[in-house]
């Protein structure tokens, strides 16, 4: 038995979770287990983009008066935007195998990062309804085309909840090997559905007309800013678990491919799919799912098609919410492995799903996202990549009395600019790209406090020392019963 086995045994004893299910929640994944490629991680952030929340949102930019091509470009400048963030987090987890929020303890504080744990928490199980929702819509509108009837829309969005659920608790194998399957079907799919929507006997539908479709609204470049600041906000929302995806990962190199790349070419997919539609009935409807249901004339087999699709695509993205909510419960209490941490998370964004608004209220609540993470994200890029050179001390960031503690377990000159850089963040209208403002202000504010601070008091200046030390002793410390960092209880 390997040495890894003999920690994933510990574990599964310890938290008493299933042994077939992933063991490492808050934990370090040993050297031997971090063989993952960048093709895998590709798989995994492409199903992660592509999906029923992203595609509806890429459509309801027609419906607001744009063209194609100019929704493409808002999705694609998004993408940019909202990974500048996310591809430095998700280096932490290449260079050390750690979760996203464990590195949140060096730079807020072994006790301080429990902020950013129910931050990330909540917004996953935000994530979590949302994309449930817009599923269950998705598969609404495919079964009243099948069935000629209405079926309760909460009654699916429980049932097809309760099916992420379970899949969830495997944990991060069941992750690349849905993502794999998953993948290839995606691309396939799209096609299909978009040959089906050309070829639909409706002059509208045609690719010149569609191309050509100039949209509805004025004040374009507003309207750009606008949207693209808002489905940035959504990544930027998920800068602290980018690290979960790519802890078993081999390279950095591998992990800049596959993540850049997914999201660009995912983008690009549910703009091209959400927006044909929607500009194919010119703007008259904002859910492009009616429209693609409308488009198979009743066939059957493409009803079916499409039906696979959108479960596939919420399997995908809902799985994955549901794993990084997991992992912030375990970092917030020692006592709950990964396994009950997704459970509980689950069972919440199931209750969450069935509130009402959740889609029609999106741009409201990612505009709350944006006020907390864009100063957050500014706040921790400030610190990992340029204070600490992406060095960390991972043992230290188990202990509560080590480098990390700052100030009885907190850095309050952090958390200080993340309060003050959520109103700088509602002060900027976001048509300015308020998150890109507020993440450079609070970052360069943060660097010229620290740089005062690190002078004054040796317990910052010691937080923000460059350490590289990537011992795996944690894990085999925490298998045998001691105590990681305690955030609850």
């Amino acid at each position: 038995m390997t040495d890894s086995q003999h920690v994933e045994d510990a574990l599964a004893k310890r938290y008493r979770q299933p042994k077939r299910v992933e063991q490492f929640g808050a934990e370090v994944v040993p050297d031997e287990l971090r063989t993952v490629r960048w093709w895998d991680i590709f798989a995994m952030v492409l199903n992660f983009v592509v999906n029923p929340g992203t595609i509806v949102i890429s459509g309801a930019l027609i419906a607001a008066g744009m063209s194609l091509w100019e929704a493409t470009l808002t999705g694609f400048l998004s993408i940019v935007v909202g990974f500048s963030a996310y591809l430095v987090a998700a280096t932490v987890g290449v260079d050390y195998g750690i979760p996203g929020l464990v590195s949140m303890r060096a730079v807020f504080g072994t006790r301080g990062a429990a902020v950013t744990s129910v931050l990330r928490a909540v917004s996953s199980v935000y994530w979590f309804a949302f994309q449930t929702v817009a599923g269950g819509i998705g598969i609404a509108a495919v079964l009243r085309s099948l069935l000629d009837r209405e079926i309760s829309q909460s009654l699916i969005i429980v049932c097809f909840a309760v099916f992420q659920i379970l899949v969830a608790t495997v944990g991060y194998g069941s992750l690349k090997a849905l993502s794999r399957v998953a993948f290839v079907l995606k691309i396939a799919f799209s096609v299909v559905i978009v040959i089906m929507l050309m070829t639909y006997p409706k002059e509208s539908f045609h690719a010149d007309a569609v191309f050509s479709f100039a949209g509805t609204g004025h004040g374009k470049v507003a309207l750009i800013a606008l949207w693209t600041t808002s489905m940035a906000a959504a990544w930027f929302s998920n800068f602290t678990d980018a690290a979960d995806f790519c802890r078993y990962s081999r390279t950095r190199v591998d992990m800049w491919i596959g993540t850049f790349l997914a999201a660009v070419v995912g983008q690009l997919i549910c703009s091209f799919l959400g927006g044909y539609a929607v500009a194919a009935v010119q703007g008259d409807s904002d859910n492009a799912f009616d429209v693609i249901v409308t488009a198979t004339q009743g066939a059957v087999w493409l009803l079916l098609l499409i039906l696979v699709y959108i479960v596939l695509d919420n399997w995908t993205i809902n799985v994955q919410n549901l794993y990084t909510a997991g992992l912030a419960i375990t970092t917030l209490f020692s006592r709950i492995g990964r396994f009950w941490g997704t459970l509980f998370v689950g069972v919440i964004g199931l209750g969450a799903s069935l509130a009402p608004g959740l889609v029609d209220n999106y741009t409201s609540y990612m505009e709350y996202l944006a006020d907390l993470f864009a100063p957050m994200a500014g706040v921790f890029v400030a610190h990992y990549a340029i204070l600490l050179k992406t060095r960390l001390d991972v043992p230290a960031l188990f202990r509560t009395d080590s480098r990390y503690a700052y100030w009885r377990g907190f850095n309050w000159i952090a958390l200080f600019w993340v309060v003050a850089g959520y109103f700088i963040n509602t002060t900027v209208p976001a048509q300015y790209l308020n998150i890109v403002v507020t993440a450079v202000t609070v970052g360069a504010l943060y660097l010229a406090s620290m740089a005062v601070a690190r002078r004054r008091w040796p317990v910052v200046a010691a937080g923000s020392e460059p350490v590289h030390r990537r011992t795996e002793e944690p894990v085999k410390d925490q298998a045998a019963g001691l105590e990681p960092v305690e955030q609850g209880s």
